[in-house]
């Protein structure tokens, strides 16, 4: 008799389980192929997949971003001929990455309004100002920032580059340029129709330094008196050892 209560019950349970599981259905599913980035000797660069099932019809944009950093520019003067730093500005709290990716063109997918709200695009980026030339805009110096970004391949938007698969399924390759910053990133996915969002995402990754070279790192910023000193004495080492070697040729 417990034997067949218990039968039944497993029955039942794998009759309800479908029709919870439908009715908490997420309206959007995503996952990365690996979490992880990591920086080894020699690394130059590296591409992450990110893939997910979209349960409404509609636009999706992935939105990548880095660690906040501060971030100085200074606007360069020629003074009796020669090209001196003048004024400056100061950014604080902007992500070091910043990369967007989306199935169609932004402007196509959702108006300027929702853009804002949700920080899509570089555009709609919070950039504060902690110092500032008072005789210039904000606006110079932050364009003047978003172009040093982007030639470091560190900003960018890429519309169509999230490709659908059938009816529902995505996916999108995110790629990491050689001097990607290390830290924690967030990789956020908006599930956009008729201009709202409807659904959204957020997955955590990791760019590290890893082997030899990140000890070797850690070791200079954690201890970085000790670090000077070896460096010293194995210069020393060095040049004593050369000037042995010489002499013996």
């Amino acid at each position: 008799m417990i034997r067949f209560l218990a039968s039944l019950l497993a029955v039942l349970l794998v009759l309800v389980r479908p029709a919870a599981a439908a009715e908490r259905q997420e309206p959007l599913v995503i996952d990365l192929s690996d979490h992880l980035v990591a920086i080894t000797t020699g690394f130059t660069g590296a591409t992450v997949l990110l893939f997910g099932t979209a349960e409404h019809r509609g636009d999706v944009v992935v939105v990548v971003r880095g660690p906040t950093e501060t971030l100085m520019v200074r606007r360069k003067e020629r003074v009796m001929g020669i090209w001196v730093n003048r004024a400056q500005a100061v950014f604080t709290d902007i992500p070091a990455f910043y990369r967007v990716a989306s199935s169609r063109p932004l402007d196509e997918v959702a108006p300027a309004a929702v853009q804002e709200r949700y920080h899509i695009g570089v555009g709609h980026l919070e950039i504060p100002v902690r110092r500032k030339d008072p005789s210039r805009g904000d606006g110079e110096y932050a364009e003047a920032l978003m172009r040093l970004k982007d030639g470091a391949g560190l900003y960018g938007v890429k519309p169509g580059e999230v490709n659908f698969v059938g009816g529902r399924l995505f996916r999108t390759e995110m790629e990491f340029p050689a001097n990607v910053p290390t830290g924690s990133y967030t990789v956020e996915v908006y599930l956009i129709q008729d201009g709202k969002v409807i659904g959204s995402r957020t997955t955590p990754l990791i760019v590290s330094k890893t082997g030899i070279g990140a000890e070797i790192f850690d070791f200079a910023h954690r201890r970085g008196a000790l670090y000077g000193l070896s460096a010293i004495l194995l210069a020393i080492f060095a040049g004593w050892l050369g000037a042995v070697v010489f002499r013996r040729l």
